[in-house]
């Protein structure tokens, strides 16, 4: 698929997984680790490293697999946004968003490329 071609679903997509990235990066070991100097759980961002790759160029099965592998991350951002430290909850809900969006844009990316396949 070109560049020029590409689906708005796709950039959403690839820059919400990057986001979420950072996002639990820095979550862990900077903003409001679980413990004084960063957290081991800093290393849960590695495995949404895994599907870049593939969201990236633009791979309809990296896409579908993705969906289920981001609810992980939804129901872990649910749950700590009901933490005490306020840093903590912001940090929550703000991978809450990324999750939702980068939900709904892969539905939509393959929603969109199978109907391209179609035509």
């Amino acid at each position: 698929m070109k560049n020029s071609s590409r689906h708005w679903s796709y950039y959403a997509a690839s820059v919400s997984l990057i986001a979420l990235i950072v996002l639990c990066a820095a979550w862990e070991l900077w903003i409001a680790p679980l413990r004084e100097g960063g957290s081991w759980l800093a290393l849960k961002a590695l495995p949404l490293c895994l599907p870049l790759a593939g969201i990236l160029k633009g791979k309809v099965y990296t896409y579908q697999y993705s969906c289920m592998l981001i609810l992980i991350y939804f129901a872990e951002a649910v749950m700590r946004i009901f933490d005490a430290v306020p840093a903590s909850r912001i940090c929550a809900a703000l991978a809450a968003a990324c999750c939702v969006v980068f939900f709904i844009a892969c539905l939509f990316y393959i929603k969109d490329t199978q109907r391209k396949a179609v035509a």
